[in-house]
């Protein structure tokens, strides 16, 4: 059975495009005047803005917030707002801030096939762990929501291209879903309808495309990993295994057997992954310089140090791991339980080394992460450890513009 497929989906009719796509809600967590001034934006026009709870309001009213959602909702589905697309895919364009085009293609995954848990074997995993006090809000969000619109991106992968290379060649012939800019500096959007023979055709080259991957590992293949959302998507795991126990009608559960997501190829050029890392502050530099080199090699993974106007290269033992985050961080978090320090994980070489100068500081710059070890890390080694990877910029976050219903 397949994993990743096409379902039925919503979409607001052309009139109501303009106001109707925002950034995914766990952006601009510390800044609710980019919240404020999307509300001004949109104000009382059809917008996803309505159906979705942004995080930087978690704290606040959180049960009228949510009342609010859902019979925003139960709205958008009793008015002529929304045009039903059935049994199809979406191919998805997104042009970003650096001018390139990031491809995607919207459809389900079965919920059956996924798990969060840091041991998981399952076809579709997390790529980071996720931290189980942030599932229990989202649940009450999207427990009783009659629809859900979803900020995830997912990755195959997939070197030859063979899922989204042949609807890139064939979008001419595809009907055009919806052509728009998005606000707040988001880039240009462009849908295309995969519909009918096209989605067909999508779905054959999805199997073969599992099925390579299943046929690479057979005891724990993986198909897919959550690049973005993971705690998303958590809940949606969480809310379909509670309607499982509950005995739930079967079309409730069914529906919620799947969630929506984005499936982009990782060997994409517009996913650029950059590295995050690591400054350990109110440290004894000397001893940590020292200790660390238990996990080093005389050759291995190459991560710069930087302290006090000083630098100097460490090279990680390969044999401890497929990425060299993992195995920096996993002895961070064990030598700092005893010794003095605290982490901060940083964006940027240059902040990295400007930080580094303070005094009892030192900077660790972890190398690019290479894709064509991230899914074999990921089958060898488990989830990776949290900060470990960035996916470009908070505005280049998925917008949320389709729907589904879920129950």
């Amino acid at each position: 059975m397949s994993v990743f497929t096409s379902a039925d989906f919503l979409l607001p009719k052309e009139q109501y495009l303009s106001t109707w796509p925002v950034i995914a809600c766990d952006q601009f967590t510390s800044e609710k005047s980019y919240w404020e001034r999307l509300a001004e934006q949109v104000g009382n026009h059809p917008s996803a803005l309505h159906l979705i709870y942004p995080e930087v309001y978690l704290s606040e009213k959180m049960d009228e917030r949510i009342q609010n959602i859902n019979a925003s909702m139960q709205q958008v589905l009793s008015s002529q707002i929304m045009q039903d697309y059935r049994d199809c895919f979406v191919y998805i364009e997104r042009e970003l801030m650096n001018g390139s085009i990031r491809r995607g293609l919207l459809g389900v995954i079965d919920l059956e096939a996924y798990s969060f848990q840091p041991d998981a074997d399952t076809p579709v995993r997390a790529t980071e762990k996720t931290v189980p006090e942030r599932i229990p809000p989202r649940v009450r969000i999207r427990e009783n929501a009659p629809l859900e619109l979803s900020h995830v991106l997912m990755f195959c992968d997939d070197p030859m291209d063979t899922v989204l290379g042949p609807l890139e060649a064939a979008k001419e012939d595809l009907p055009v879903l919806y052509d728009l800019e998005l606000m707040e500096h988001g880039g240009h959007l462009k849908g295309y309808l995969v519909s009918g023979t096209y989605a067909s055709e999508t779905q054959a080259r999805i199997d073969s495309y599992e099925a390579v991957r299943a046929s690479k590992m057979p005891a724990s293949p993986v198909f897919y990993l959550v690049g973005d959302g993971n705690h998303s998507l958590a809940t949606a795991k969480t809310c379909y295994d509670s309607l499982k126990r509950e005995g739930a009608g079967q079309e409730n559960t069914e529906r919620a057997r799947y969630a929506m997501v984005e499936l982009g190829n990782i060997r994409d050029e517009a996913f650029a992954f950059e590295p995050i890392h690591r400054l350990i502050t109110e440290t004894n530099v000397a001893k940590l310089l020292q200790d660390i080199r238990e996990i080093c090699s005389e050759k291995g993974y190459p991560v710069r140090w930087t302290a006090g106007g000083k630098q100097g290269l460490l090279y990680l033992n390969q044999s401890l791991g497929q990425l060299p985050v993992g195995i920096l961080q996993n002895w961070l978090d064990k030598y700092l339980q005893t010794e003095p320090g605290k982490i901060d994980y940083i964006h940027g070489e240059d902040s990295l080394r400007k930080l580094s100068e303070q005094e009892n500081t030192l900077g660790l710059e972890l190398p690019p992460i290479g894709k064509d070890a991230f899914f074999d890390a990921i089958e060898r080694d488990g989830v990776l450890p949290r900060k470990t990877f960035s996916i470009g910029h908070a505005q280049e976050k998925r917008y949320y513009l389709e729907a589904r219903r879920i129950r």
